[in-house]
């Protein structure tokens, strides 16, 4: 049993037309897309907060995340940074060092027993995946992330169907686990 508290970073990007959901928004249109996901991140936040973990968000534009009236004053807020999404992650849950779990704000389905058996998964394992059904990942995390695992994200085809299968073969020779496969938002027939 780990006596640290671990981190749960929740990723997400200021709410405005046309940065935020954009495939989502050609269905419906960009500002009830951008309404859509402001809503789902209050919630999800409000789910997801737990004396358990450490609830961190990793804003994105890095200032104007870091300064948003969005969302709640009370939660710790990391720069996502530059880089594609992998070198992004790689650099949060390195920042968080030991246990952590990333995840984003579009995947409507999470609770806190989702968050909980991620950690728990990481007893067992090096890493743990939530599988999405499109072939991505709803959350990723790691046993230890400081160091981060040589080649973590590599040549990972992000927003295809193999983004978790890359992503698994980006962890040579280490454990891993899975937990259960929810769903993401990124177009109107992923709406619940």
């Amino acid at each position: 049993m780990c006596l640290v508290k671990p981190t749960l970073i929740v990723m997400v990007k200021e709410p405005r037309p046309g940065r935020v959901k954009t495939r989502l928004g050609r269905d419906i249109g960009l500002v009830p897309a951008a309404w859509w996901f402001r809503h789902q991140t209050r919630t999800l936040l409000r789910r997801l907060k737990s004396p358990r973990w450490s609830l961190v968000l990793a804003v994105s534009p890095d200032v104007e995340g870091q300064m948003s009236r969005v969302w709640p004053a009370d939660l710790t807020r990391w720069p996502q940074g530059q880089g594609d999404l992998g070198e992004r992650m790689g650099r949060l849950m390195r920042r968080a060092g030991g246990r952590v779990c990333v995840t984003g704000a579009d995947i409507p389905g999470i609770q806190q027993r989702h968050i909980a058996e991620a950690f728990k998964t990481l007893d067992a394992h090096d890493a743990v995946f939530g599988p999405s059904f499109d072939g991505g990942y709803w959350l990723v995390g790691l046993k230890r992330a400081d160091p981060l695992p040589a080649g973590l994200f590599a040549d990972v085809r992000w927003s295809t169907s193999n983004a978790l299968a890359d992503s698994v073969a980006s962890l040579p020779g280490k454990r891993i686990g899975f937990v259960e496969q929810l769903n993401d938002v990124d177009e109107v027939q992923d709406l619940p």
